[in-house]
């Protein structure tokens, strides 16, 4: 699953009378470091309920949980499912089809030939990587919450997980009265309306070559998740292999960008965006942006230069130049 490469810039301010009470929390979960703020009277009762989502919705989603829902989905070939499992599947499916592939649940056994999950790490042999690829892109089907895997089919929905679990924490913001909030989800960041003091937020889009970052996005009641080469990966005989894999060659994806940022108001389709987007390439991913709308992107392409999609004018700034995209 993606590591935290959004992080957010300055401290988060209170408004200007000091009325407004920042909560805040840290949580371990999905493999990763989530931060969660929430602001007002509210946020106390917000952060707790919002902690408790994040573990039901891991216990849920973790492929290698027994007691979870994926796991059993993998083990016994389908099985009823709860409404977040079965809407979860359901999103990926959709985003599947609009990238062509691109995102594919079905990738878990090249995966695991990989070591991506328990961090053993290798390169497969031509014949290993074969028999698993014969394995990816099978028929999952989601029927109310009825789901049925085709024959060898094993579902990896890390890809998509967290930008789930952060719109899910703004379904329960809203619910418990709270108007401003942000929350960080291992590079998944999703925003409820502005900071206190009426402002952006402000998050940075890290630079894949350093510790510093290379772009920062105003954001506004919307989602930003990032996915780079550089989040997870290992060295082999000089030679060094990222884990975001091209569904179609079981390969790690060799496309020409270090990054992509998707920035949209669905957390879920931002999250499975962002990789199906890395893994297109610049020149296609734009194609999918002119023909469905609905996102907004940032590529970081393998010599360090910046192009951003036209909608983000006026909302991202960076020290080097940036490209926009019509």
């Amino acid at each position: 699953m993606k590591r935290a490469l959004i992080f957010i810039l300055a401290a988060l301010l209170l408004t200007s009378c000091g009325q407004t009470e920042e909560h805040s929390a840290t949580v371990f979960a999905m493999d990763t470091v989530m931060e969660l703020t929430a602001y007002g009277e509210n946020g106390e009762a917000a952060l707790e309920a919002a902690k408790t989502e994040i573990y039901r919705l891991d216990g849920l989603f973790d492929r290698r949980n027994e007691d979870g829902e994926i796991f059993a989905l993998n083990k016994n070939g389908g099985g009823e499912v709860s409404d977040d499992t079965a809407g979860l599947l359901r999103r990926g499916e959709e985003i599947r089809a609009l990238t062509g592939g691109a995102f594919d649940m079905t990738v878990a056994p090249v995966m695991d030939l990989w070591g991506f999950y328990g961090q053993d790490y290798r390169v497969p042999d031509g014949a290993e990587l074969a028999a698993a690829l014969e394995k990816v892109g099978g028929e999952v089907t989601v029927e109310g919450n009825t789901v049925t895997l085709g024959e060898g089919t094993l579902l990896d929905p890390g890809g998509i997980a967290k930008g789930w679990a952060s719109a899910r924490l703004m379904e329960i913001f809203r619910e418990k009265g709270v108007t401003s909030g942000l929350v960080s989800l291992g590079g998944s960041v999703q925003a409820l309306g502005s900071r206190p003091d009426g402002t952006p937020w402000r998050v940075a889009i890290q630079d894949p070559d350093g510790e510093g970052y290379a772009a920062v996005l105003s954001l506004t009641d919307t989602a930003a998740v990032t996915s780079g080469d550089y989040q997870r990966y290992f060295e082999q005989d000089g030679k060094i292999y990222h884990h975001i894999i091209d569904p179609s060659t079981g390969r790690p994806a060799d496309s020409g960008l270090r990054s992509v940022t998707v920035v949209c108001r669905d957390g879920a389709l931002a999250d499975g965006l962002s990789t199906a987007l890395f893994v297109m390439g610049r020149e296609r991913a734009l194609d999918l942006w002119r023909e469905s709308g609905g996102f907004e992107a940032v590529f970081i392409d393998s010599d360090g230069g910046i192009a951003a999609t036209a909608g983000l004018r006026g909302l991202i700034r960076s020290d080097k130049e940036i490209v926009f995209c019509e």
